[in-house]
């Protein structure tokens, strides 16, 4: 474990119009403890969860690999909320990394020029050329390697790119890496599969403050169990198929 808490400091946002300003959840969230090596974040998308692990991350002083193409229509205030939360260390700032599945694509990018001048980078992951691989062989190759150093890791939907078979050999790097006491984990996700890791703590962000929340409670599990229980009565009662 290396990070204990997040304060959110909601009383000096600059105003409510913005996003992620106007989110009542990270207003009304003061702070964020983490007592396990491995939380989930998790929650409809819009909820904050992906914004808030993006500015932990910055806080942290950890790097994020930004995209090079800009948006077409930007948000000055979304990558600011960093500004207004606090990291609270037990062990003195660790360092770490910063994984989501749109921004990888581009970090692979950059690791093949860098292995123009330095071949032996690429033993890091294999040996071979993350863009030489299906996106979910190089996002295992990644995870495989990085989380073997002593770090916080912050995830964004890592299960993107993972089939089922490949998100439960991921929660089985996941669990030894944590068991190690040297890598400590922060995800936010819609994956079942990954919520499912034993000792995890799972905090919701669909509610007016984030709370922790219970495997068997989460939308994700009701939602997955009721489809596979019945595929087609599930779709018709959701309106997704209309007969």
């Amino acid at each position: 474990m290396h990070l204990s808490a997040i304060t959110i400091d909601g009383e000096a946002f600059p105003g409510t119009d913005n996003y992620p300003f106007n989110l009542a959840i990270l207003r009304n969230t003061k702070t964020v403890a983490f007592r396990s090596p491995v939380t989930y974040f998790i929650g409809e998308n819009g909820s904050g969860k992906s914004t808030l692990l993006t500015a932990i991350a910055r806080a942290a002083g950890i790097h994020i690999w930004d995209s090079p193409h800009a948006p077409l229509v930007a948000n000055r205030h979304a990558d600011t909320l960093h500004r207004y939360v606090s990291v609270d260390w037990r062990d003195g700032t660790t360092p770490g990394a910063f994984f989501a599945s749109d921004m990888f694509r581009h970090f692979s990018l950059l690791l093949d020029e860098w292995a123009k001048t330095d071949p032996g980078l690429l033993e890091y992951f294999g040996g071979s050329s993350l863009m030489a691989m299906s996106h979910g062989q190089s996002t295992m190759a990644f995870f495989e390697s990085r989380f073997r150093i002593r770090g916080l890791y912050l995830l964004d939907e890592p299960e993107c790119a993972l089939s089922p078979r490949r998100l439960i050999e991921f929660l089985g790097i996941i669990h030894r890496a944590a068991a190690t006491g040297e890598a400590q984990f922060i995800i936010a996700t819609h994956s079942p599969i990954l919520l499912a890791l034993p000792g995890a703590i799972i905090l919701s962000f669909d509610s007016p403050a984030i709370r922790e929340i219970a495997y068997e409670d989460t939308d994700h599990v009701r939602a997955y169990r009721s489809f596979l229980a019945d595929p087609q009565g599930y779709l018709r009662e959701r309106g997704a198929i209309i007969e």
